[in-house]
């Protein structure tokens, strides 16, 4: 089985049943959007395709670090860590630790966020959330992408970037948000 198969079905079978959080979208659904628009900025890497489909492995079922690297070895482990929160922090330490780390993360951990930024805000109308905890969430991607954006748009390997960031503008100014600069 290839590198992108085992990725997609190791995620498909750890996130079963679970749907993204205040929506019945099912959960895989979420992370195969990630990958297809990883694929539509031209990814074509099998590993960091991999990281997109497990990239929340971590952070939302009981797989360990040590777990995933050894279905996966290092690189792919890497890349789902470097988009992983600290669970053992506060919220609102995790989210300074959190900005530090995307900050400092390679390009291609980058990428895979930026696509999960994306779907996350593009699923957002197909939430049951309150208006304020919808914007409490746009306010947070808008934050972390702002930390990224600067090494995403100097990345010239990717130059379907920009219009994936103006997608995300257009999501923006819906809900009255500022629009993400470059």
């Amino acid at each position: 089985m290839d590198l992108l198969k085992k990725g997609e079905l190791f995620a498909k079978k750890k996130h079963y049943g679970m749907v993204v959080k205040d929506s019945t979208i099912p959960y895989s659904k979420h992370l195969e959007d990630v990958v297809n628009r990883l694929k539509s900025l031209g990814v074509i890497d099998e590993e960091i395709l991999c990281a997109g489909w497990l990239h929340e492995v971590i952070d939302k079922t009981s797989t360990s670090f040590d777990d995933l690297f050894e279905q996966f070895g290092s690189k792919i482990t890497v890349l789902v860590s470097s988009v992983s929160k600290d669970p053992s922090l506060t919220r609102k330490q995790q989210d300074a630790a959190y900005v530090k780390q995307i900050k400092e993360s390679s390009i291609d951990s980058k990428l895979i966020l930026l696509c999960d930024i994306s779907a996350n805000l593009s699923d957002l109308k197909n939430t049951k959330s309150s208006k304020s905890k919808k914007l409490r969430i746009l306010k947070q991607k808008r934050h972390y992408l702002t930390a990224i954006k600067n090494d995403l748009i100097q990345n010239s390997n990717y130059p379907k970037i920009i219009p994936l960031i103006e997608t995300i503008n257009d999501i923006l100014k819906k809900w009255g948000q500022r629009r993400i600069f470059y």
